[in-house]
């Protein structure tokens, strides 16, 4: 591992390690297009690919005891040549409908890579499901890894047709705001949401919909926030489509760029900015109080614990935390401020890739001395206990957010997990029969 990483001081940004071989650590947390589509109430899946590619999405299913909500049809090669592909999804489609005991509202049909290599007309498809059944709203989905690199991600797609059924209304709604592409329900003790509910906001989540009804009124509302980057081409969309204004509020842990952010939003709202300098004082309390727990115990922080990894390294460094190492593979544009002032101020910070085909072994080496992690990752590459079980931020924000962070490392420093069972839970905070 350490022949692979580099001094802050000495990487490129956004991108400090070259391309090559992969390796995928066996940290299960991080969501897939299967569970983000389980999101979208009453909503039922259909997988149309590989027998090799659906084990891996029927599995997920299975994991979320949500089988009831999956079909599939499998393709095979035979596909390919008897000009059969169109007809293999409408046909199957079809079937699967008539053999549901009751019809769903919407269903996602999701196709792979191989019928776009092979230039299926997937619009048509669609169009003659909707014909055949009026009264259900169909999703063009995609599972296409060979897009990882190039274009919209399969993440950041699948959270934009998420909200594909969404219709416009005669009148947006001024008391009602979106958030948009949080995996999580957001943690409706922070300031943020007490704020709104004070100014009577409506704030209106995917993850708190219980129907299909209750989801359709995000159309209703005229603003939506975003926390974290792969939602904004959601949120783009619905601008253009619905007409709601967008707002970029992302993730982070800089009391300045949150009080910027709050600011942002109240103009939005044509509200006063809100004072939150009681929440940004039990905040930093709360840091320094874990600090004085954990001390000069090396922390570790991987880039699938939170969108903003150089945010968090920066407020736990100023605080007084040694932070050693942040594993990420690439950076995102908003993690350029924080870049520069970590290169600057603490050039010794190691960064490691995640990705690279000889992180295969990192974990190979046990260490006596303690170390806190913060991510799966982390907690895999460096072999601790104490780690932070934190996926994406898990619907954390504002100075309500750092201060759970600050509890949460205070809790892995005193109370070891079981590594193995706790990272190979796919898909963190959805059900799992594991």
């Amino acid at each position: 591992m350490e022949n692979l990483t580099v001094p802050i001081s000495k990487a490129a940004f956004p991108q400090p390690f070259p391309g090559g071989l992969e390796f995928n650590a066996p940290a299960r947390g991080m969501w897939n297009i299967v569970h983000t589509g389980m999101l979208l109430p009453e909503a039922h899946q259909i997988f149309i690919c590989a027998r090799g590619c659906l084990r891996g999405v029927i599995l997920t299913a299975a994991e979320m005891n949500a089988m009831d909500r999956m079909s599939w049809v499998g393709i095979e090669e035979r596909d390919f040549y008897d000009n059969s592909m169109e007809e293999n999804v409408i046909e199957g489609v079809t079937e699967i409908l008539h053999k549901l005991p009751k019809k769903p509202p919407v269903v996602l049909v999701f196709i792979s890579c191989v019928q776009l290599f092979a230039g299926m007309d997937f619009p048509e498809c669609i169009r003659e499901l909707s014909r055949r059944f009026p009264g259900i709203f169909f999703v063009d989905c995609y599972m296409n890894p060979t897009m990882r690199k190039s274009g919209l991600t399969p993440d950041q797609l699948m959270r934009r047709q998420l909200f594909l059924p969404l219709q416009e209304t005669a009148q947006l709604e001024m008391n009602a705001v979106n958030l948009l592409g949080s995996d999580f329900a957001a943690d409706r003790n922070c300031e943020l949401f007490l704020w709104l509910e004070k100014n009577r906001i409506i704030c209106r989540e995917i993850t708190r919909c219980t129907s299909y009804e209750s989801y359709l009124d995000m159309g209703k509302s005229f603003l939506n926030m975003t926390w974290i980057p792969q939602a904004a081409p959601a949120a783009e969309a619905l601008e253009n489509r619905l007409g709601q204004k967008h707002l970029h509020l992302p993730i982070c842990y800089s009391e300045r760029e949150i009080g910027e952010n709050y600011a942002a939003l109240a103009q939005a709202l044509d509200l006063p900015v809100p004072d939150f300098s009681e929440e940004r004082s039990k905040a930093q309390k709360a840091l320094d109080e874990a600090f004085s727990v954990i001390g000069t115990t090396p922390v570790v922080i991987d880039y699938t614990a939170t969108p903003r990894v150089l945010s968090l390294a920066r407020r736990l460094l100023e605080t007084g935390f040694n932070v050693e190492r942040i594993f990420a593979d690439v950076f995102i544009p908003g993690d350029k401020e924080d870049f520069e002032f970590l290169k600057k101020n603490f050039p010794e910070l190691q960064i490691t890739p995640t990705l690279h085909v000889k992180m295969r072994f990192a974990n190979e080496k046990k260490t006596s001395s303690k170390v806190l992690a913060v991510g799966q990752k982390a907690a895999f590459f460096t072999n601790t206990p104490n780690f932070v079980d934190l996926v994406w931020g898990r619907g954390f924000y504002g100075h309500h957010g750092v201060a759970a962070v600050a509890g949460l490392l205070r809790e892995a420093w005193q109370t070891p997990k079981d590594i193995k069972k706790v990272i190979s839970h796919k898909g963190w905070g959805c059900e799992s029969c594991l």
